[in-house]
C-alpha cells in the first residue's frame, strides 16, 4: 500500500478544520483564546502552513463538538508521514511537489526556459546553475536529482493530463551551450508523443498577450479530493500559491494562450525545425 500523500493530507485537514470553525460559529481569534495559543498558530493551521499536532485536532474537535474525531485523527498522522519531497531543500517549493504528486491536470505556462518536468539532467543543471552561481555543489546536485524525481509524475500508471504552453524565446535560448541545447530540444520533441503531454508554442509573431506578467502553473485535483485547484505563481521571492477563486483568472489566461499558440501539430513542426537548427 502506497504511503498517503502528507501534502494532500495536510490541506484536507486544514480546509476540514477551517469548515469545523465557521460552523461553531467561531473566530481565529475567539478559538486562539480557547486554545492559549496566538491567532496566527490557527490561521496557519486552517492554511496548511502548519502541520497540526494531534493533541490540537484532539482540542479543536472537542471545542467544535466534533463526537468522533477519528476521521480528523487520521488525516492528522497522515499528514505527518514521510515523503520525499520534505526534505527538498527550497521549502518554498515542498507544497508545490507534494500537491503536484496528486493532481489530475497540469498547465503551466513558461517563458523563458523549458518547464522543470520535460528538462534533461544536464538543462536542469544549467538553469539552477545561471539563476544560482554561488549555489554550493551539493545542494546544486540535490536539487537536479529532485527535478529528475519529480518527472516520474509523468511516467506513472495515472499521470495527470499535462498542457504546457511556451513561449517560443524558450526555444532558442542557449542554456548550456549548443549540445545541451540539442540534447533538450530533442527530449522535447521526442516527450510530444506521449498522450497525456500536450505542447503549445507561442510564436514570437503574436505579440503582446495576457501571459506577460508571469510564468505559472495551475494545478487541477478530483474534486473527491476536497483540494481547490491551485495556481503556483514563481517569483524571485518564492512561490505563491493561489486557490479557489483566486486563480479563476488565470484559467482566463490560460484560454487566451491556447488561442495565441500554434496547434500542437504546428508547434511539433516548430520544434522539429528548431532541431534541425541546432543540429
Amino acid at each position: 500500500m502506497s504511503v498517503p500523500n502528507p501534502t494532500l493530507r495536510q490541506r484536507q485537514l486544514a480546509m476540514r478544520l477551517r469548515e469545523l470553525r465557521h460552523e461553531a460559529g467561531l473566530s481565529i481569534a475567539e478559538v486562539a483564546e480557547h486554545l492559549l495559543c496566538s491567532p496566527a498558530k490557527i490561521s496557519r493551521i486552517e492554511t496548511a502552513q502548519r502541520r497540526v499536532s494531534l493533541r490540537d485536532v484532539r482540542d479543536l474537535c472537542r471545542l467544535y463538538g466534533v463526537q468522533d474525531s477519528s476521521e480528523l485523527m487520521t488525516l492528522a498522522k497522515d499528514a505527518r508521514q514521510k515523503h520525499w519531497w520534505q526534505d527538498y531543500d527550497n521549502r518554498s517549493f515542498r507544497p508545490m511537489i507534494g500537491l503536484e504528486a496528486n493532481s489530475v491536470a497540469i498547465t503551466e505556462y513558461e517563458i523563458t526556459t523549458i518547464p522543470g518536468l520535460l528538462q534533461t539532467e544536464d538543462y536542469a543543471r544549467a538553469v539552477i546553475r545561471g539563476c544560482l552561481p554561488r549555489i554550493d555543489n551539493d545542494i546544486l546536485q540535490d536539487r537536479v536529482l529532485a527535478r529528475m524525481k519529480r518527472q516520474e509524475l509523468l511516467a506513472g500508471r495515472e499521470p495527470p493530463d499535462y498542457w504546457v504552453l511556451l513561449d517560443e524565446s524558450a526555444l532558442h535560448r542557449h542554456v548550456g551551450g549548443r549540445q545541451t541545447m540539442l540534447e533538450q530540444l530533442r527530449h522535447l520533441l521526442t516527450v510530444t508523443e506521449l498522450p497525456q503531454v500536450t505542447i503549445q508554442v507561442i510564436p514570437f509573431t503574436a505579440g503582446a498577450h495576457m501571459g506577460f506578467d508571469s510564468t505559472f502553473r495551475l494545478l487541477e485535483f478530483d474534486k473527491r479530493s476536497g483540494i481547490a485547484d491551485t495556481v503556483f505563481v514563481e517569483h524571485q521571492m518564492g512561490l505563491f500559491y493561489l486557490e479557489g477563486d483566486k486563480a479563476e483568472p488565470f484559467r482566463e489566461t490560460i484560454n487566451h494562450l491556447r488561442a495565441e499558440a500554434l496547434s500542437p501539430q504546428e508547434s511539433k513542426k516548430q520544434l522539429a525545425e528548431v532541431v534541425r537548427k541546432f543540429a
